[in-house]
C-alpha cells in the first residue's frame, strides 16, 4: 500500500491526465517540445522493443542526460539494448548527435499512472537508472512493481527538496526504497538522502568522470583561420543577464580578444547579438551563417553540439550560469577534460564542491564579481605563464576522477540483466 501523500498524488495526478494532451500542445507551441513526438510524453513509444533484456537510464535535462554517456558506453553489451530518456528537446538533439549507434532515445513520460503504465508495459526494462535529482514517484513505484532493478546514480538532492521530503517521511522512504542502488553525488546530498531513511553507497558525481567533448577537426581548422592570432575568450553556456556582465568585464579588460558567446540556450542567439551589438561589439552568429571576419569583436555561437570546438579555440573560458542567482553554475569538467583555463562566478551551488577543490589546487579561478573578472581575464591574456598552469592543473584534476567511477560500475552491474 503507498502511504497516505503518494496515493492521493497519484490520483491528483490521474484525475487532470485527460488534460496532458492539450497541456503538452500548449507546450509545443512554445517550443517547449517536440511536436512530431508528444506521444512519447504520454508512454505511447515510437519504436518498437527489440528482444531480449533492457536497461533504462534517464536523466532529465542537457547535464544529465549527457553525464549518462560514460555510463552507457559502459554499460553496452552485445544482446543487451541501452534505453535512454530525457525530458527537453534541446537533450534530445544532443544525445541524438552523441549516443552510439544502436542505444534508443525516447522522451520520459509525464508521471501519471496511465502514461507510466503506456511506457513500462512496453518497454518492460529489467533495470533502470536514473541520475540526479528527478523523483517522480508513479514512475520509480510502478518500475519496481514490475520487478525492475533501480539504482538512483550520481543523485542530488537540494535542501528545499529534502525539506519537502521531509514532511512526508512514509512516502520519502517508499520512494527512495525503491532503488536497490543509491550512490550520491556529494556528501551533502549523502546526508539528507540517509535523513530521510536511505542508505547510500560510496559518492559518485558522473558530471567528473567522461571522455572530452567531440570536435570536428575540420571545423576546428577552419574556425581558428578565421580567428587569426586573436586571443579568444569564450562565455560558454550563459544566461540571460549574464553575456552583458562578461561583456563589460571583457571591454574592461582591454586586451583586443576576440568574445565568443555560447548561450546555454541557443534560440536566445538573436537576443544575445542584438545586446551585444547595443554595447558597441561588431558581432557574427554562427547559426546566421555569418562570417567570423577579422573586423568581428564578438561572435554568437548559437549552435548545438559544438562546445568541443569553442573550448578547444578559446584561450579562456568564462563558465556560465555562474555570474547571476539561480541557475547554479555548469559543469567545469567539460572545459577542464581540454586544458582549458576557466573562470566563474560565485553561484556555482550544482557544483560546489568540485568547484571548491578546483579553486583550492588552482584548476580554475573564482571572480566575485564583474570587476575582479575584468582583472582576471587581462592578467590571463596579458601574463603568458599563469593561464597554462591553470590549464594544466585543470586537466590533471579532470584525469583523477575517475576511479570513483570504476567503483560504482562494481556495484551497478549486478543490478543489470546479462
Amino acid at each position: 500500500m503507498r502511504p497516505p501523500p503518494l496515493a492521493l498524488y497519484a490520483a491528483a495526478v490521474a484525475a487532470a491526465e485527460p488534460l496532458a494532451p492539450m497541456l503538452l500542445r500548449r507546450r509545443a507551441a512554445r517550443g517547449k517540445e517536440d511536436p512530431a513526438r508528444l506521444g512519447e510524453r504520454l508512454g505511447r513509444s515510437s519504436v518498437p522493443r527489440p528482444a531480449g533484456p533492457l536497461v533504462w537510464l534517464h536523466g532529465v535535462s542537457v547535464g544529465e542526460s549527457l553525464s549518462l554517456l560514460p555510463l552507457v558506453e559502459a554499460l553496452a553489451r552485445p544482446g543487451r539494448t541501452l534505453l535512454v530518456t530525457s525530458g527537453t528537446r534541446t537533450s534530445a538533439e544532443l544525445l541524438a548527435k552523441r549516443l552510439p549507434a544502436g542505444v534508443i532515445h525516447q522522451y520520459a513520460p509525464i508521471d501519471t499512472p496511465g502514461a507510466a503504465r503506456r511506457f513500462l508495459d512496453h518497454w518492460r526494462p529489467d533495470a533502470a537508472l536514473q541520475v540526479e535529482s528527478e523523483l517522480w514517484p508513479n514512475l520509480i513505484l510502478a518500475a519496481r512493481a514490475r520487478g525492475a532493478r533501480m539504482a538512483l546514480v550520481s543523485a542530488r538532492m537540494t535542501a528545499k527538496s529534502a525539506e519537502d521530503w521531509a514532511r512526508v517521511p512514509a512516502s520519502a522512504r517508499a520512494v527512495l526504497g525503491a532503488f536497490d542502488l543509491v550512490l550520491p553525488q556529494d556528501a551533502e546530498t549523502d546526508a539528507r538522502l540517509r535523513g530521510l531513511g536511505a542508505a547510500p553507497g560510496p559518492l559518485l558525481n558522473l558530471k567528473t568522470v567522461g571522455a572530452p567533448l567531440p570536435c570536428d577537426p575540420a571545423e576546428l581548422e577552419a574556425l581558428k583561420a578565421q580567428i587569426g592570432a586573436r586571443k579568444v575568450i569564450l562565455a560558454a553556456s550563459t544566461h540571460p543577464g549574464e553575456e552583458e556582465i562578461i561583456a563589460r568585464a571583457v571591454q574592461a579588460a582591454d586586451t583586443g580578444a576576440l568574445l565568443i558567446v555560447a548561450p546555454r540556450h541557443p534560440d536566445r542567439g538573436e537576443a544575445v547579438a542584438a545586446l551585444l551589438g547595443q554595447m558597441g561589439f561588431a558581432v557574427a552568429r554562427r547559426s546566421a551563417g555569418q562570417p567570423l571576419t577579422p573586423a568581428v569583436t564578438a561572435y554568437v555561437a548559437d549552435t548545438l553540439g559544438e562546445m568541443g570546438l569553442f573550448f578547444r579555440a578559446c584561450d579562456v573560458a568564462v563558465m556560465g550560469g555562474s555570474f547571476v542567482p539561480g541557475v547554479g553554475g555548469h559543469n567545469p569538467l567539460e572545459p577542464a577534460r581540454l586544458g582549458v583555463t576557466l573562470v566563474s562566478g560565485p553561484h556555482v551551488f550544482n557544483a560546489a564542491a568540485t568547484y571548491a577543490e578546483m579553486f583550492e589546487r588552482v584548476a580554475a579561478l573564482e571572480c566575485a564579481d564583474e570587476a575582479i573578472l575584468a582583472r582576471d581575464l587581462r592578467g590571463l591574456l596579458t601574463q603568458p605563464l599563469i593561464a597554462p598552469r591553470i590549464g594544466r592543473a585543470a586537466l590533471s584534476y579532470a584525469n583523477r576522477q575517475g576511479k570513483a567511477f570504476d567503483e560504482a560500475l562494481a556495484l551497478i552491474e549486478p543490478l543489470l540483466p546479462a
